[in-house]
């Protein structure tokens, strides 16, 4: 069985994000970027499906200018066999994501697709569900737990009133939440061997697939910032502020 874990390029977690003057986007320039984080868990989690014998390939792949190579380059460095690169060079929104893994998923016919539920930049949280959408397949969002059988797939998530565990038909989608694993520690060894593994570039016209957006950013600022708090010296003066300054009751 073939693992499809596709990956996104974005501002590294530990990095303070700002705005650009003009108010377009996220400052990028001369900015430390690195895998998401919720990629990097499917990843992983792909990686310990194999491990176990469960899955004989995994495949990386991700869309986006040149500088995204280096998110594939760290994901054959985890462990991944192979990498595909769709090369664009504008952002491209969740639906057209969706439409391009839906064609390599096509072609390379992968047993499970395993995303993170979401990335750290635009938290859209969309991808995986359309991707299941468009190719008719089972999905499970938010894993915190997974475990592979014959013909299925055990998916235990958390929901608002405890955890739910579903099984899911092969071939299925699933997107993966924070609680499910801790990625490894890349060793040097494993960076060096990386170079020799093939990381394929494609561009959505390989598939004809049209990646245009009907969306338009508007405008991009940073939160207002937060005032003071008050310390009150009675609960009478907290439920006097509460009623005629703030209005709440």
């Amino acid at each position: 069985m073939k693992i499809l874990v596709p990956v996104k390029r974005v501002i590294d977690a530990n990095v303070r994000v700002r705005v650009r003057r003009d108010g377009s986007g996220v400052e990028t320039a001369n900015v430390k970027m690195s895998i998401n984080p919720f990629c990097e868990i499917a990843l992983e989690e792909a990686l310990r499906i194999k491990e176990a014998g469960r899955a004989a390939e995994i495949i990386a792949v991700t869309a986006g200018d040149a500088g995204c190579t280096d998110v594939l380059r760290t994901a054959l460095a985890m462990g991944a066999d192979r990498a595909i690169h769709v090369q664009t060079d504008g952002e491209i929104k969740p639906l057209g994501i969706a439409k391009i893994l839906a064609e390599i998923a096509r072609q390379e016919q992968p047993g499970l697709v395993l995303l993170g539920k979401l990335s750290i930049d635009s938290e859209n949280n969309q991808t995986g569900q359309m991707l299941a959408a468009l190719l008719g397949w089972a999905q499970g969002t938010f894993a915190s737990r997974i475990v592979m059988h014959d013909d299925s797939v055990e998916v235990t998530r958390e929901v608002d009133d405890g955890m739910e565990t579903l099984s899911l038909s092969l071939p299925a989608v699933i997107t993966t939440d924070l609680r499910l694993n801790q990625p490894r520690y890349i060793k040097l060894p494993n960076i060096m061997q990386a170079r020799k593994k093939t990381l394929e570039t494609l561009t959505p016209d390989t598939w004809g697939v049209d990646v245009s957006s009907g969306q338009e950013i508007l405008k991009v600022s940073e939160p207002p910032q937060r005032t003071a708090g008050v310390r009150v010296q009675s609960v009478a003066e907290l439920v006097d502020r509460l009623r005629n300054e703030a209005g709440v009751i």
